[in-house]
């Protein structure tokens, strides 16, 4: 059986999870990481040397870094519309993964920490309306991404739309002002749908450690 360790809130845990929820893997999930700790013993930097969440154990083999554990589970069970055969599909989906973990996630970061983190006699507004600008430009990319197809790599979901959909749904859970998109919110209706997400993603937004 496959081991999912990580908090379930964690963002980029809850990208294994759900990736593991939609193709009904028969999983065990560990809590490590935050205040369940255990991400700093001998025994997991022997799985994963940078002693960070999420790691797949799949018999003798270890997966981390959370797109990888989503690319792992979706190559493991074969051929499937998450995974998808044709080269320049699958091309588009690995690129708008990276594009979501290098771009959106920074920016999202920057807001979840300080309005889920930090006190708001704390809070750096500057830094937030930063972040907020920056990350409406980044939608704007994927709305007009979307355009041209139902999905990110395409007309059905796939492993792409996993990372910026998680990101996406802190972007509308946080408490700030968006702006109207239309083919970005159809799609995360969408998106919002789906069990499997509901269940892994749409989680409350609480502080339970790093």
């Amino acid at each position: 059986m496959v081991q999912i360790y990580g908090r379930a809130s964690g963002i980029n845990v809850m990208k294994v999870m759900w990736m593991a929820a939609e193709l009904d893997l028969d999983f065990e999930h560990v809590e490590v990481g935050g205040l369940f700790g255990g991400t700093k013993t001998p025994e997991y930097l022997a799985l994963n040397p940078t002693g960070t969440v999420p790691t797949i154990v799949d018999g003798e083999h270890a997966q981390w870094e959370s797109n990888s554990c989503v690319r792992y589970l979706a190559e493991r069970e074969g051929p499937t519309p998450w995974y998808p055969e044709d080269l320049h599909a699958r091309g588009r989906a690995n690129t708008w993964m990276d594009w979501a973990a290098s771009s959106l996630h920074p920016q999202i970061f920057i807001l979840f920490w300080q309005l889920i983190r930090t006190p708001e006699e704390d809070r750096d507004h500057e830094v937030m309306e930063a972040a907020r600008q920056k990350l409406c430009g980044l939608w704007g990319i994927l709305e007009t991404q979307l355009a041209k197809h139902k999905y990110v790599a395409g007309d059905e979901i796939t492993i792409g739309d996993i990372p910026a959909a998680v990101q996406a749904y802190r972007w509308h859970a946080l408490d700030i002002e968006r702006p109207e998109m239309p083919v970005f919110d159809a799609w995360y209706k969408r998106i919002t749908e789906r069990l499997a997400f509901q269940e892994n993603v749409m989680l409350p937004l609480v502080y339970i450690g790093p």
